[in-house]
């Protein structure tokens, strides 16, 4: 690859989750690259992956209470985003779930955008995000929808600078042709597969984890096992509904709270299935779920129907349920139980391999390479 000068943005870096694990692929590529980024508060522990790299951050570094509470500038994130002065980079890769992808580039510049998903509060999931946000009555709700209708004006403005993209799915692949009427190119996130050992003799629990907020659905899975009392059900995660969640659970509901990679892996490993019942744009956690040789019971709709193979596949690794209801899981959990043994570990263990690290940064790293030589060839052309 030729020498470039290349700078990596990412959205914020608070949390070291599925987005994050993208940009410490990226790093592997590109060690050399410059990273920014709207804010970056992570913890110590969770930096490893920047191999001690200072991230540039924009102003609202510096704003009150944005280390705790960075979400509430979003009216003043796009302004932020582009003020980032990245005028010195002949590349420039965004990973962008909401406004990195906003930043300015030049002409001479190559920017190659990594969409983890358009903006989702601000388009198709702008009514179920103000429900769950308690936004629905009075002057607020009107403030909100103003403010995300100028947000999706300028979301869409910004794809236009922007010169290839590539889509974490085919879900979101399809999403950003709905958006913008721009084609991706699919390029699965990176799963740290080998982290991960198969064990065939399950322990008699199911295991649903994330992050324990409103769109996860971790309360539709609580309250099917209520009515299941003969079954177990251990949740692990931590966010602002574990309180809720812990004040109706019965007893054959166990919450952990937030656990290190390590326990959530043999809680993963030993699980008789892992649920899911949200509707993400990918979903990595039932990739990890099916590396320890785990099925996999999810809500069918979005990324998850890529990474999962149900039971018309040749080699299924797990059910998918139809609707988001405590009936339609209920139902999926009773036919789990019926056809879990033709799901083998093996062929959870196999599926999962196909989204490996290698792979990602290979396939990214091709994408990036004929990216260049199409704007070399460009340049040669209009020179």
């Amino acid at each position: 690859m030729p020498s470039l000068r290349i700078a990596i943005v990412h959205d914020w870096y608070t949390i070291y989750t599925g987005s994050e694990r993208v940009v410490e692929q990226m790093l592997v590529l590109f060690p050399e690259a410059d990273l920014f980024s709207l804010v970056d508060f992570l913890p110590e522990p969770q930096r490893a992956f920047l191999k001690g790299k200072q991230v540039k951050t924009s102003f609202i570094q510096k704003l009150p209470f944005a280390h705790y509470q960075h979400r509430k500038y979003l009216i003043l994130m796009p302004l932020a985003i582009e003020q980032l002065d990245l005028s010195a980079y002949d590349l420039v890769i965004s990973s962008s779930h909401a406004i990195a992808k906003g930043v300015l580039t030049g002409p001479e510049q190559l920017h190659i955008s990594y969409i983890h998903s358009p903006i989702r509060y601000a388009w198709d999931m702008q009514h179920e995000y103000l429900v769950d946000s308690g936004i629905e009555k009075g002057i607020r709700v009107w403030m909100a929808r103003i403010l995300l209708h100028y947000l999706r004006i300028w979301d869409s403005h910004t794809v236009n600078s922007i010169d290839a993209l590539a889509a974490n799915s085919r879900f979101i692949a399809r999403r950003i042709w709905k958006i913008y009427r721009r084609e991706a190119r699919v390029i699965y996130p990176p799963v740290a597969v080998h982290r991960f050992k198969v064990r065939s003799d399950k322990e008699n629990y199911y295991l649903a984890a994330s992050r324990l907020v409103p769109y996860k659905k971790m309360g539709l899975i609580l309250d099917a096992f209520v009515d299941m009392p003969d079954r177990k059900l251990v949740i692990i995660g931590d966010g602002p509904e574990l309180p809720r969640l812990r004040a109706k659970a019965p007893k054959n509901v166990q919450l952990l709270g937030y656990q290190p990679d390590e326990v959530l892996a043999e809680y993963l490993s030993n699980a008789r299935a892992f649920i899911f019942a949200a509707k993400e744009d990918f979903g990595i956690l039932p990739v990890e779920a099916q590396a320890c040789g785990t099925p996999v019971i999810a809500y069918g709709r979005g990324g998850v129907t890529e990474s999962v193979e149900d039971l018309t596949k040749p080699e299924p690794t797990g059910i998918f349920f139809d609707d988001q209801t405590v009936t339609a899981l209920q139902q999926a959990i009773l036919e789990f139980e019926k056809n879990s043994t033709n799901i083998s570990p093996d062929a959870c263990r196999k599926n999962a391999e196909r989204f490996s690290q290698e792979r990602f940064r290979s396939e990214f790293r091709e994408f990036v390479n004929e990216q260049i030589l199409n704007a070399t060839c460009l340049s040669l052309r209009n020179a």
